[in-house]
């Protein structure tokens, strides 16, 4: 079970009028086996950015989006998330993005960099190694921590709970040669002691999946993105997100 179990981005835009637009993709490539309908295709994606260009949308890291909104400068930002860390999203979302001027944050695995995606079923999936995050590090987007084996956070040991996000923490910062700003649940699973966490490592912030509650910066909502989402699709998320913006008396996008 993941991250991306089917979530409607409509009805997540009616759940979230008060907080900043931000996307969750995992896999950018062709994956024959899918089962959780995790991976888009280098196409679809591109079609997904270009669709947010030609609203005269940016895409941009959830850090950036973030430090715009406390500038009060974050019209027509949208937060572009990739969870688990991938290789294929810095082999070919990395250049897709910046095609675009677009930037954005994966959030890597610190306990399996190089390895696989072996908590889900099916052929695994290769993990990037430090090579590949110093190679997104380097074109100025944002790396995070997902933790460290991708597990669920929620009623989780302490022990467990601190490596994590505090271990995972360091050893990424360790990499990149600068500290993390955010940290991203693996499955979503998170409760307050999760949250209280992710604040004493030294986060800024921390993203969750859906939340009909507004639990503060280290459980930010994100609408996850598929293969099935064309550019109708990606309009009438936007439309809805704007839509409830106004209503809720907040700058739209």
């Amino acid at each position: 079970m993941t991250e991306a179990l089917s979530h409607d981005p409509v009805a997540a835009g009616r759940r979230m009028p008060h907080l900043p637009l931000i996307m969750m993709y995992h896999s950018v490539g062709r994956r024959p086996h899918d089962p959780n309908n995790l991976a888009v295709t280098p196409e679809r994606f591109e079609e997904q950015m270009a669709t947010l260009s030609r609203r005269g949308l940016r895409g941009v890291s959830v850090a950036e989006l973030l430090a715009a909104r406390a500038a009060g400068s974050a019209r027509g930002l949208i937060g572009l998330t990739f969870d688990d860390g991938y290789t294929d999203v810095v082999e070919n979302a990395l250049p897709i993005l910046q095609r675009f001027g677009f930037s954005a944050t994966s959030y890597v695995l610190a306990g399996r960099i190089g390895g696989a995606n072996e908590w889900d079923e099916g052929t695994p999936w290769p993990l990037v190694d430090e090579a590949g995050i110093r190679r997104w590090a380097d074109a100025g987007f944002e790396v995070g921590s997902h933790g460290t084996m991708h597990v669920a956070l929620a009623d989780a040991d302490p022990a467990v709970v601190r490596a994590e996000v505090a271990d995972s923490r360091k050893k990424l910062s360790d990499i990149i040669g600068k500290p993390l700003s955010g940290y991203c649940y693996a499955y979503g699973s998170m409760d307050a002691a999760a949250r209280s966490a992710v604040a004493e490592a030294g986060y800024d912030y921390a993203c969750a999946i859906i939340s009909r509650l507004s639990l503060g910066p280290q459980a930010l909502p994100r609408i996850y993105v598929g293969q099935a989402h064309t550019s109708k699709h990606i309009l009438k998320m936007l439309y809805t997100y704007r839509l409830h913006r106004r209503i809720s008396g907040r700058h739209a996008l």
